[in-house]
């Protein structure tokens, strides 16, 4: 997963006696759940490593013992698996969709009224109805590309490969996947993209890095996106 909802009022009320270093663990222990999507590893040096406090492992020992479970699989959290399910049934219930949605088109075509003896023929100058034909990028999901083309579609914006490649030609400026560019679009309502629309996120970042270095004293490997 590369999105999950954040209650910023059930977490604070949760957290609220966690020090600093315990609640910027547990928010990269979250963030590593959410993106492997599968229990962390039972090793505690190895989960302080993954999420780069192994000078730390004392404060990631105590946050997982609070808010995970160890089991055979390793260390499990109940509300991320809750919401990994219901993130993998949206996902199946798009591609039913979608391949519902491919069926009707694909029957209503086959039952299209045959001409009759009096029906003008076809010329060489009558030209097909325009259909859209770009495949889904390797690398999007298919639940992030069906909400791009909803949302080009309520915008009354084509789909064509011209706007899909300027995209990704921008994403790469800026430096982030086609898969984040298109779910950025959803995000914010953009038909198109440009990177520059990114630097204002990445000045933030640069600030609360600042800000990060000025607590703790050292340029420690910090993840921007994860203690924000």
């Amino acid at each position: 997963m590369h999105y999950y909802q954040f209650n910023i009022g059930d977490y604070v009320s949760h957290t609220r006696h966690l020090s600093p270093i315990e609640d910027i663990a547990y928010r990269r222990l979250l963030d590593a759940y959410y993106l492997a999507e599968r229990p962390l590893n039972s090793g505690l040096a190895v989960v302080a490593r993954q999420i780069g406090l192994r000078e730390y492992e004392t404060e990631v020992h105590s946050v997982l013992q609070e808010f995970f479970r160890l089991s055979e699989d390793g260390w499990v959290n109940a509300r991320a698996d809750k919401e990994i399910a219901h993130f993998k049934g949206k996902i199946e219930q798009a591609s039913k969709a979608g391949r519902a949605s491919a069926e009707r088109r694909s029957n209503a075509r086959s039952t299209d009224v045959q001409p009759t003896n009096n029906q003008e023929p076809i010329t060489i100058n009558h030209k097909p109805k325009n259909t859209n034909t770009v495949a889904p990028p390797f690398g999007v999901t298919e639940s992030v590309w069906q909400d791009w083309l909803k949302l080009r579609k309520e915008k009354k914006a084509a789909v064509t490969q011209t706007a899909l490649d300027g995209i990704e030609r921008e994403a790469k400026k800026a430096g982030v996947s086609l898969q984040t560019a298109l779910e950025t679009c959803c995000e914010r309502g953009w038909t198109g993209f440009k990177a520059e629309w990114m630097e204002v996120k990445t000045t933030h970042q640069d600030k609360t890095l600042a800000a990060a270095r000025a607590i703790f004293g050292d340029e420690r490997n910090f993840n921007v996106a994860q203690i924000t």
